[in-house]
């Protein structure tokens, strides 16, 4: 099947989110989510642009429900890549993604991007760097992939079932058995509009856009009323 690499976005979840942290510390292990890459052509490219920034926002809720470990705010990342001058428009090169998890005192850093073709299906792919040796430690050799595939429409459900094959593969520990199924559920409820909507307001935001930033995060509530992330951003514009 021919793909048309694509950025892909993430929503909310109709169960609050657990809160990201934004450092180190315990002896929890500590992951960061950099931006996917968007390698779509032509026109789609510009259009799918804020979809990076989404996964990884997406990917941050699904991976802090896991209370065995620590996740990096979306945030905290954009402050560094800012204060780095790291662009992320191109391919995150694996110096690059390990340089920007050892910045934010992660122990892990994930990274990825995905692709689409014109029949609506998506697939997403996902590597994980540990900080300090600079190694690939998910996927390995005769291990779990880190691709998972499905329709456009069922977006937020490939987001939680990568976050469960990142978690597993990685060796991180073990989710509760209620929490992910209860996470599983919630993210069927989340539409592809409002996910669309909400990364554009990411990117707008991250440009100091903020009046373009409320508005696409209004609308993406509108699309989805219990979409607790557009809810905080909002928030933090007030």
């Amino acid at each position: 099947m021919k793909f048309v690499k694509v950025f892909a976005l993430l929503a909310a979840l109709a169960v609050a989110a657990p809160s990201a942290v934004s450092a180190q510390g315990g002896s929890k292990p500590t992951v960061a989510v950099l931006y996917f890459n968007n390698s779509a052509i032509g026109s789609a490219n510009a259009e799918l642009q804020p979809l990076s920034k989404g996964i990884a926002d997406m990917l941050i809720g699904e991976l802090a429900a896991n209370p065995g470990i620590r996740v990096v705010e979306r945030d905290q990342i954009q402050k560094v890549l800012d204060e780095q001058k790291l662009s992320t428009e191109g391919k995150v090169d694996n110096e690059t993604a390990v340089k920007v998890g050892k910045l934010v005192g992660a122990h892990y850093m994930v990274t990825g991007g995905f692709i689409t073709d014109r029949s609506g299906r998506m697939r997403f792919t996902a590597r994980v760097f540990n900080t300090e040796t600079g190694l690939i430690v998910f996927p390995t050799a005769g291990g779990p992939t880190g691709v998972v595939e499905g329709k456009i429409d069922n977006f937020m459900e490939l987001v939680n079932q990568l976050a469960g094959k990142i978690n597993t593969g990685a060796k991180l520990p073990d989710i509760p058995a209620r929490v992910g199924e209860a996470r599983k559920e919630a993210a069927k409820k989340v539409p592809y509009e409002a996910i669309a909507l909400y990364s554009k307001g990411l990117a707008a935001k991250d440009a100091g856009n903020k009046a373009e930033a409320v508005t696409l995060f209004n609308k993406a509530l509108a699309k989805f009323p219990s979409f607790d992330k557009a809810e905080a951003e909002l928030k933090k514009l007030q």
